[in-house]
């Protein structure tokens, strides 16, 4: 299949990227560490970047979402362009919306696609134009959990509905049970946690929560929670945290922040097996998503509701925003240099070794393209 052909170049241009790109630090660290082989794969990334007349300072906030791939990008650039700094701060998809149309930042990033409301406001920045959608990052939403002796836990879209709306509130429920009957499910308090601040995140959790189990999820959605009850962490770190010290926790983040031990739950679906949340299940499903967008906008449609098999359904994909015309011209370089090689080959090659999803073809070479357009 086309995509699981991509998704195999993907890995294997991630095994030559830095190793632990999941540590590396936005300010642009340039400690790759004493691993000779990983010092081989950035010289011969760093050497196919363009840096052009790209220099001085690039601001840029929004979704914590991408913050480990966009770690893992800043490591690589700026050690090719070292007149270049890039200081990305995850505030949450909101908070990047907000500070790029105040003109404080290049570009943000969100896991949503921009509302009528915020393209409107973006008209005061960008001379001329507008912001716009470009899908650079995609992944899956981990629903991560903490519980005593559970190593493995399916839950569906109803059940996951009911935890996080107080529905359901003990760990040995018998909606959980008729889903796990061989799992020894302790009489443990559920403690579920949601994002304090607004977040794409969020938004397309509860997308997928209101397409998949509607009679379960009455909210309307958006970047802010919602829901009554649960407890509440900042940024997806915050939550992944909490997950891993709190018992009974449940909680929702991207794939890249469940590690250091925290176990993921199985999605039930349409499909005969339960779906493990996995990159490769992740991309099966965005590569289904329809661009929407008009003109040089590039929002894109995910299908909440897959039924075939391996395919994730809580999905997101992070957009970088950025004017179509009209960007500051002291940026400009930095930015479209900076955006080409996110949406490279090589850029993209880095995105599985770091838990998430490269875009399909046909969609970055529409972004590609794109960038190299912006004025």
């Amino acid at each position: 299949m086309k995509l699981q052909r991509m998704n195999r170049r993907a890995l294997a241009l991630g095994a030559l990227a830095v190793s632990g790109a999941l540590a590396l630090t936005a300010c642009g660290s340039d400690d790759t560490g004493g691993n000779s082989n990983g010092g081989d794969a950035s010289a011969a990334a760093n050497s196919n970047i363009k840096c052009d007349d790209a220099k001085g300072q690039l601001q840029a906030s929004g979704s914590s979402a991408q913050k480990n791939a966009i770690d893992a990008w800043v490591k690589q650039y700026v050690a090719a362009c070292k007149n270049v700094q890039i200081n990305y701060n995850p505030t949450g998809s909101g908070a990047g919306i907000t500070a790029f149309t105040q003109g404080q930042t290049a570009f943000a990033g969100s896991d949503s696609a921009l509302k009528p409301e915020e393209i409107e406001a973006s008209k005061k920045v960008c001379t001329d134009g507008q912001a716009i959608d470009l899908p650079m990052v995609g992944g899956p939403i981990a629903v991560g959990f903490n519980v005593t002796g559970v190593d493995s836990l399916v839950l569906d879209a109803p059940t996951m509905a009911k935890i996080f709306d107080s529905k359901i509130t003990n760990w040995n429920d018998e909606a959980i049970k008729k889903l796990n009957p061989d799992a020894k499910l302790p009489d443990l308090k559920i403690q579920a946690f949601h994002r304090s601040d607004e977040s794409g995140t969020t938004d397309n959790f509860t997308k997928y929560l209101k397409a998949a189990a509607p009679d379960d999820w009455k909210y309307e959605g958006g970047k802010s929670w919602e829901a009554k009850g649960g407890q509440s962490a900042q940024g997806s770190s915050g939550l992944a945290g909490q997950v891993k010290q709190t018992p009974g926790a449940i909680s929702y983040f991207e794939l890249s922040y469940a590690k250091d031990g925290i176990k993921t739950v199985d999605v039930k679906t349409a499909a005969a097996e339960p779906v493990k949340a996995t990159v490769e299940n992740a991309t099966a499903a965005i590569g289904a998503a329809k661009v929407v967008g008009t003109g040089k906008d590039l929002a894109l449609e995910l299908d909440y509701t897959p039924d075939a098999a391996g395919a994730y359904p809580l999905v997101l994909v992070t957009y970088e925003i950025a004017c179509d015309k009209g960007n500051k011209a002291d940026t400009l370089p930095a930015t479209k240099s900076f955006l080409n090689y996110m949406a490279s080959e090589d850029g993209q090659g880095l995105l599985a070794d770091a838990g998430y999803a490269p875009m399909p073809t046909e969609i970055i070479t529409k972004v590609r393209e794109t960038i190299s357009g912006l004025s």
